[in-house]
């Protein structure tokens, strides 16, 4: 399905590419600089707020037009906001009058499409079983942003059911958004879950996204999406409205640009909830400062652990493990203490890589969940989808859910357990999860080690973490080079590895470690800039001086 949108909007495209941060200097008024919105960043946009370079009507104009250019191509946003223009002029009359809610007040966010509005839009996490169903209110993280002055501008594609329910889809392919691509190559895998938001908030269709992760679905779209991805500890932030797959795991993340953009976006959405109770085991009445947590020497006199053993390379890696060799050396030059080769147990690996205890946990997490926590909460439901049977019923029959050619493996294996996460056969799975990634896996090493974080590239990094809950950060560490082999996914429908696809790094930390992490990530992402060294070969060109300058044509008439 394609771009729902109601905004009518006339807006100037730009007519030519630019390559510079800055554009059009002394062109509207004595000094004004328009950031190029690719990279623009929190602080640049709330200083045009407040000079009044801009409004937050001209960036709801600006960004809905950079989606408009590409969204065609690439398929990364499935709703626009139909109140977005009104919600900016509010928040514009509130600035004028003296009030700003934080440094968000005015921008655009776009929002991952499971994430639950009580508003005009649409909840579906990419099923046309959800088209239509309402929610009561808004869910926790989207009424955080909105006490934060952020204009919710849209919602993304994602991989349906935020990729728990095939085994054989795609990443970032779902029934309601169609496939949605990666712009660093021609018909990239733009990875999952929160494929949309990953693409988005790389080509600057919003200041950042947010996503939802249960184990990879932050980390890995913002990897390859050449992103800064927090993927934070369950219970920072709420999963209350949010449709979920397991209480355990599901958590919310900010995916932006910069390491600062991110911790921006995460000091807004983080906090308890009285509505997801997971919330309220958070160790501090009010979150940390992460944006002060920010900070060039985070790395000095910091152990961190490097355990090899999870790192389980593949043909092709050769450019991410040298890239990540050189990070190491790059963390150790800014203070660090290198601990290498600081290994899981033979039986913590294993059963990481062989065991089925972890899908199993999620299986019966998510029979229960979904309707407890989602389906029973809608004010309308206009399918009757009152639990997993039904809406697997539902996919079968509905033509353009795309089944059988995309199965319902997961979802199948789901109804045959045979129990939920209230039945005592789940607690031995459960338990065996906190064993391999706890006691003798990473908290292990943690611990028995002294490390105050672990060191990965990406591509290894969530698969424990996620089985414990705790907090991973991944910033950009390097791009596959020009002479890499293109390879397809399974279903030869996406490219996953060709020239200038982008890989990241990741910190990996204890619970309620989001504020050192992200300033160890800060730290590395300062000495090596990497994003900047590779552009996307595709990008809108829509900027807002267009916009400006058009909107001030028009109010001379």
């Amino acid at each position: 399905m394609g771009l729902s949108w109601t905004i009518g909007l006339s807006l100037l495209l730009c007519l030519q590419a630019v390559t510079c941060r800055y554009l059009y200097p002394n062109q509207t008024g004595v000094g004004d600089i328009f950031p190029r919105l690719i990279d623009v960043t929190t602080e640049e946009l709330e200083t045009g707020l407040e000079r009044g370079l801009f409004t937050s009507i001209d960036l709801v104009n600006a960004y809905t037009a950079r989606i408009l250019e590409v969204n065609s191509t690439l398929n990364v946003v499935t709703e626009l906001n139909p109140d977005a223009l009104r919600i900016a002029a509010e928040l514009d009359a509130e600035r004028a009058n003296g009030t700003t809610r934080g440094p968000l007040h005015g921008i655009p966010i776009l929002i991952k499409g499971n994430i639950g509005t009580a508003d005009r839009m649409s909840t579906t996490a990419g099923s046309f079983a959800l088209l239509g169903a309402t929610l009561p209110r808004d869910s926790g993280v989207a009424a955080k942003l909105r006490a934060a002055g952020v204009v919710i501008l849209g919602k993304t594609n994602l991989s349906q059911w935020a990729n728990f329910r095939s085994r054989n889809s795609s990443n970032g392919w779902s029934a309601y958004g169609g496939q949605s691509f990666g712009a660093y190559y021609p018909q990239q895998d733009p990875s999952g879950s929160s494929s949309g938001s990953g693409v988005a908030s790389s080509l600057g269709l919003a200041l950042a996204t947010l996503g939802s992760e249960t184990s990879g679905s932050i980390l890995s779209p913002s990897e390859v999406n050449n992103l800064v991805g927090i993927k934070p500890t369950v219970g920072l932030t709420s999963r209350a409205l949010v449709i979920p797959i397991s209480e355990r795991q599901d958590t919310v993340g900010p995916m932006a640009r910069t390491v600062k953009d991110a911790a921006y976006l995460l000091q807004a959405i983080a906090g308890r909830d009285p509505d997801d109770n997971y919330t309220l085991a958070q160790p501090f009445d009010n979150p940390p400062d992460y944006v002060g947590a920010l900070n060039y020497s985070s790395l000095r006199g910091k152990r961190i652990g490097i355990p090899r053993n999870i790192i389980t390379g593949f043909e092709g890696d050769g450019p991410l493990l040298a890239a990540f060799e050189s990070a190491i050396q790059t963390v150790r030059r800014a203070g660090a203490v290198i601990v290498d080769n600081v290994n899981i147990t033979a039986y913590a690996l294993n059963q990481y890589l062989n065991g089925n205890a972890s899908l199993i946990v999620l299986e019966a997490d998510f029979v229960s969940d979904l309707p407890q926590n989602y389906l029973s909460k809608l004010v309308s439901n206009p399918n009757n989808v009152q639990n997993l049977a039904d809406v697997s019923n539902f996919t079968h029959t509905f033509p353009p859910e795309d089944y059988p050619d995309r199965d319902t493996g997961i979802w199948d294996e789901a109804l045959a357990l045979g129990f939920n996460n209230s039945s005592p056969q789940f607690w031995s799975y459960y338990q065996n999860n906190l064993e391999v990634a706890g006691r003798q896996g990473i908290l292990g090493l943690l611990t028995n080690y002294s490390l105050d974080a672990l060191m990965l590239p990406t591509d290894f990094s969530p698969g424990l973490p996620a089985l414990v809950g705790t907090p991973v950060i991944t910033v950009p560490l390097g791009f596959y080079p020009s002479n890499t082999t293109v390879t397809r996914n399974e279903r030869g429908t996406l490219i996953e590895m060709a020239p200038n696809i982008p890989f990241g790094l990741s910190f990996i930390g204890p619970a309620w470690s989001e504020a050192s992490l992200i300033g160890y990530a800060y730290a590395f992402e300062q000495r090596t800039m990497v994003r900047n060294q590779v552009q996307p070969y595709l990008a809108p060109k829509v900027e807002l001086k267009e916009v400006v300058s058009k909107r001030k044509s028009i109010s001379r008439f």
